[in-house]
């Protein structure tokens, strides 16, 4: 199988701390990837890479085959990449439905040719997009009015606006109470299938990650220690030790 993403000795130091340390991974269509570690490891700082918000001291991000290390998240964001945030990001003045036309204009860059109002500016794609994150009744709402496990899932459509090939998802459920979370990541799934994009994410709730993940990785001060199905890794006694500790052994009872 082709990889989507192939990432080869990513590195990055902020002065003398090493945040990330020739770590290297791949991302395969229809995969759920997780992405687990201690506050610290360098989760956040490889997902601001591989978006570019942050330009990597040396590695190679390959998306499809193209280097795209050190593009600006924009031109990272039109060749197939989407993301969602551990705190939602949304215009909460806006509806619902605004929200992902938004993206949906900028991602076919018709933002410089409009010459109707947006609201009348991909309505149809808009509520497609809301329906199958089970919006599409709350279209008219603005985002300020939502309960949190909605805004996330409205920030989901936003992220599938681009079409994307990948997904970054950054703490998916933080924030979230556990039916919400448990909808949230079955949706996750069923769109990977539907779709067959690959998904890497982060996340602390380990319950989480091993009911969904396919495979898991583990970073520990910058450097990855562990990679493999989350049975392999749930046995790892280096894992065990550093990160998930008795946790495991109570969710294996």
């Amino acid at each position: 199988m082709t990889a989507l993403l192939e990432v080869d000795r990513l590195s990055k130091a902020f002065g003398g701390v090493r945040a990330v340390q020739d770590v290297s991974f791949a991302v395969n269509p229809g995969e759920l990837l997780a992405l687990i570690g201690p506050n610290g490891a360098g989760k956040t700082t490889c997902f601001n890479m591989l978006m570019g918000q942050i330009r990597p001291d040396h590695g190679a991000i390959l998306l499809k085959g193209r280097d795209i290390a050190g593009l600006p998240p924009h031109r990272i964001w039109r060749l197939g990449v989407g993301r969602t945030f551990q705190i939602t990001a949304t215009f909460s003045s806006m509806t619902v439905r605004e929200n992902v036309q938004m993206a949906l204009i900028s991602h076919r860059n018709a933002g410089r040719r409009l010459w109707r109002p947006a609201a009348g500016t991909e309505t149809a794609q808009a509520d497609a997009l809301l329906d199958r994150v089970g919006m599409a009744e709350q279209g008219d709402r603005a985002c300020s009015v939502l309960a949190y496990g909605d805004l996330k899932r409205v920030e989901l459509a936003i992220a599938l606006a681009n079409d994307p090939d990948l997904l970054l998802m950054d703490e998916p459920t933080a924030g979230m109470a556990p039916r919400e979370r448990i909808e949230l990541m079955r949706l996750a799934d069923e769109i990977v299938a539907e779709r067959k994009i690959g998904v890497l994410f982060t996340e602390h709730d380990m319950d989480v990650v091993f009911a969904h993940a396919h495979r898991i990785m583990v970073l520990n001060r910058g450097e990855l220690i562990a990679e493999g199905t989350p049975e392999a890794v749930r046995a790892n006694e280096q894992v065990r030790e550093i990160y998930l500790g008795s946790s495991v052994e109570a969710g294996q009872a």
